[in-house]
């Protein structure tokens, strides 16, 4: 009986002994610590994961990981469940070593990209961190390598969503960049570069501080690196929870379907009012996007990077969809470099995990300029064309004023193997815009009139009515049909609803070769 008893107190000696070691290494940094992350208005690593997991959801994995028990690792790595679906997450400690990465850091994340890519579950990380470890030397880059490594196997697979909370330095950056989304606070003390501003000084002697350098105006409008920009911590992690319910846990299944009071039949006569008469003046493609959506709702993406492109995700009859758009606002929403980049990313991003594409067109073509032709628009511009090409999901375009050229083409048109492809009669669809055409159709006629104007403008409104209008394409097939826009939302939840059993096969490939 001694025997058993004196088992059961080594049990439970173990046991005490097992959740001192936990509790300790969850408590390694001391509250002046922490209360330093508060000051630089951050929450700390574990709270983070806190904040954005369902209550009591998290279980840690490799918590004793590290150089040595004394010294557990700087990152914590786990999984739990948002809004019930699960998860993997991993959050840098800043108080640890400044959230440094070294070779057993890199591998820790590595490992729980291997479990998320078994479990076939979206993977989020939250960044904050110095960048590699240099007193481990090479070791600290292996562990970016491997980190690398799994970031790019895991593309296309599972959705991987970054949020950079605190500086993100050197190698760091492609740990975000590499992923599907990127999210950033306004926090000055929150910044991602690749050479910090005192090398800049010491190479070509331009002064920079590191948030002008990295902060989130940079991002978010200039480099496009950034998606989605929150005032702080909180709402990343606001953002993160709301772009997720978006999407499917992985590749081999079908976005989440949500309830919504929302009527299918609901008609969208406030189109009316958006589209000005005049075919020059702009207006904001965003009222229409919204007016068609359920309950309005837009998750708008790189809202202030290359804004004559708009991107996001909506619902449409309780289903996600993807949203590509020109946006006369900006550009009259000529396509341009940055724009054809975001397009084709999101267009991809879309076709990897089974997300409709909505498009919805005004373009008067691509953005004219020597910049542009030196800057490569021929193969920004083929990137768009490729990736419509490729998508295997249901596409459906809508039309609603100009669609001239090469960017007619290119902004999902029939000829690209898009499904269904709708136009308003305001539309104007022509291989050029109709001064132009006019000018080199009846170039001799306008050249010999005595009053040049008054028949350029007749020569015009002729080739209006007899080209650059909807019905002529429709009359070859290239547009399905011509909608009243009042019903344009009743029209794409009936084209949703019949794409769903949309089979498309493309040839037995490696992978293919987008323009890069």
């Amino acid at each position: 009986m001694g025997s058993r008893e004196e088992s059961d107190r080594m049990r439970e000696e173990l046991i005490r002994d097992l959740i001192r070691k936990k509790e300790k290494i969850r408590r390694m940094y001391s509250s002046k610590e922490a209360d330093k992350q508060h000051e630089l208005a951050k929450l700390t690593a574990r709270e983070r994961i806190e904040t954005l997991l369902d209550p009591g959801s998290f279980v840690e994995l490799n918590i004793f990981a590290g150089s040595s028990a004394q010294l557990p690792e700087n990152v914590i790595t786990g999984y739990g469940t948002i809004d019930k679906r699960p998860v993997a997450v991993f959050s840098q400690d800043f108080t640890i070593l400044d959230g440094s990465l070294g070779e057993r850091h890199g591998l820790k994340i590595a490992n729980l990209f291997d479990l998320a890519l078994k479990l076939g579950i979206p993977i989020i990380g939250l960044h904050d961190s110095i960048g590699a470890r240099v007193q481990e030397g090479v070791d600290a880059l292996k562990g970016y390598g491997e980190l690398f490594l799994r970031s790019s196997m895991a593309s296309g697979v599972i959705p991987q969503i970054n949020a950079v909370l605190g500086p993100c330095i050197g190698s760091a950056v492609f740990a975000t960049a590499l992923g599907d989304f990127v999210i950033m606070t306004k926090n000055p003390n929150c910044y991602m570069f690749i050479t910090p501003p005192q090398i800049i000084r010491a190479v070509v002697e331009e002064e920079i501080t590191a948030f002008e350098l990295g902060g989130w105006q940079n991002h978010s409008t200039r480099s496009g690196t950034c998606h989605i920009v929150a005032e702080d911590d909180f709402e990343a992690i606001e953002r993160i929870r709301e772009l997720l319910s978006y999407l499917p846990l992985n590749n081999l299944e079908d976005p989440p379907i949500v309830e919504t009071k929302d009527l299918p039949s609901r008609v969208t006569p406030e189109i009316y009012e958006v589209i000005p008469e005049d075919p020059m003046k702009p207006y904001d493609m965003r009222e229409i996007i919204r007016s068609v959506l359920d309950e309005h709702n837009f998750l708008e993406l790189q809202e202030n990077f290359a804004p004559n492109a708009v991107i996001g995700f909506g619902r449409i009859d309780g289903r996600s969809v993807g949203i590509v758009a020109n946006n006369p606002k900006s550009l009259a929403g000529c396509l341009d470099i940055n724009a054809c980049d975001k397009i084709a990313r999101f267009v991809r991003f879309c076709d990897s995990f089974n997300i409709p594409i909505v498009t919805f067109v005004d373009v008067p073509g691509y953005l004219p300029g020597i910049d542009q032709e030196f800057g490569g628009i021929v193969r920004h511009g083929a990137k768009v064309i490729f990736a419509y090409s490729e998508a295997t999901v249901p596409l459906i375009t809508i039309v609603v004023r100009k669609a001239y050229g090469g960017a007619y083409i290119a902004m999902g048109s029939k000829h690209l193997g898009v499904d269904l492809v709708f136009a308003y009669p305001s539309a104007e669809i022509s291989v050029m815009g109709p001064e132009g055409a006019a000018e080199i159709l009846f170039k001799e006629e306008i050249e010999k009139a005595e009053n040049k104007d008054e028949v350029r403008e007749r020569k015009v409104r002729e080739y209006l009515e007899k080209f650059a209008n909807p019905y002529d394409l429709a009359s070859k097939g290239h547009v399905d049909d011509i909608i009243d826009p009042k019903f344009t939302r009743v029209k794409l939840v009936s084209s949703l609803r019949i794409l769903e059993s949309k089979k498309k096969k493309i040839p037995q490939k490696k992978h293919s070769c987008i323009p890069m």
